[in-house]
């Protein structure tokens, strides 16, 4: 599929599989989920190819019920695909949701604590670790916090760090600054690429909002309307750090949008 928008250099469909030096972290091949059965059965992915190097950040955008989050699922391993394969290491996943879901009983240190435990980092070493991570996401001095102590912005830190305790290459995201005020998201936009930077993440990011898909993505994944399918690509060239206000960033947005509505008025 020749994309329409020839001013960013989208990249066709057709070449979503990347060649290039770097290994592939993720490889999605035909995936398809349908759920019910026989004449109740509703299709919500319908044969997803894309291929998500090694160290990429790529976002996804859609409308709502194009499958975005049933993809990261099947891509976590929550759930199961009704066909086509996702290849990636086993165990190599975490997932951070809208909902920093603490546990609001236990201290920010115990928190993390909790995820370090499981990822069986031995006793002596979780002190060390936690302060490490908690100067990763700026959360110094807020480790005896409990989570109705801390701003919105400052649980999705902690839930950050607590992705990061459980030592995953792959990060998989569910809109997780969509409740946060613009400013908080725009800040913690910061924060997340300096800990993408620092760390080499893969990280596979879903979003409904286009300027936020551009101003961290490598490349933007555009989902048609439910069933979901990869409709287009976009290659996002503007250099980092990457502010949504530049010309390259606001032409770029203004293409994946266009591409969006296309979308959505081809479906319905």
């Amino acid at each position: 599929m020749a994309l329409q928008t020839a001013a960013v250099n989208p990249a066709p469909v057709e070449t979503a599989i990347d060649t290039g030096l770097r290994p592939a972290a993720i490889v999605l091949d035909h995936l398809t989920k349908i759920y019910g059965h026989a004449g109740a059965a509703t299709p919500a992915l319908d044969r997803v190819s894309l291929e998500v190097k090694a160290g990429e950040l790529v976002c996804l955008v859609g409308a709502s019920g194009c499958g975005k989050s049933t993809l990261l699922n099947l891509v976590a391993g929550l759930d199961r695909p009704s066909a086509g394969q996702v290849e990636r290491p086993a165990g190599a996943a975490t997932l951070m949701f809208q909902d920093s879901a603490l546990f609001p009983w236990l201290t920010v240190e115990r928190n993390i604590e909790l995820a370090l435990r499981l990822a069986n980092v031995p006793r002596p070493a979780r002190r060390p670790r936690i302060q490490e991570l908690l100067a990763m996401v700026r959360l110094e001095g807020f480790a005896d916090k409990r989570p109705h102590e801390l701003s919105g912005g400052m649980r999705q830190r902690v839930a950050l760090a607590r992705a990061l305790a459980q030592q995953r290459p792959i990060l998989l995201m569910d809109e997780p600054f969509g409740a946060l005020d613009a400013i908080t998201r725009d800040v913690l936009h910061d924060e997340l690429e300096r800990v993408w930077a620092e760390t080499g993440l893969t990280i596979l990011f879903v979003t409904h909002n286009v300027a936020e898909a551009v101003r961290l993505g490598d490349r933007v994944v555009v989902l048609s309307s439910r069933p979901g399918r990869v409709a287009h690509i976009f290659e996002v060239d503007a250099p980092r750090p990457r502010r949504i206000d530049t010309a390259e960033a606001v032409a770029t947005a203004g293409a994946v949008t266009d591409a969006l509505r296309q979308e959505v008025a081809r479906h319905g």
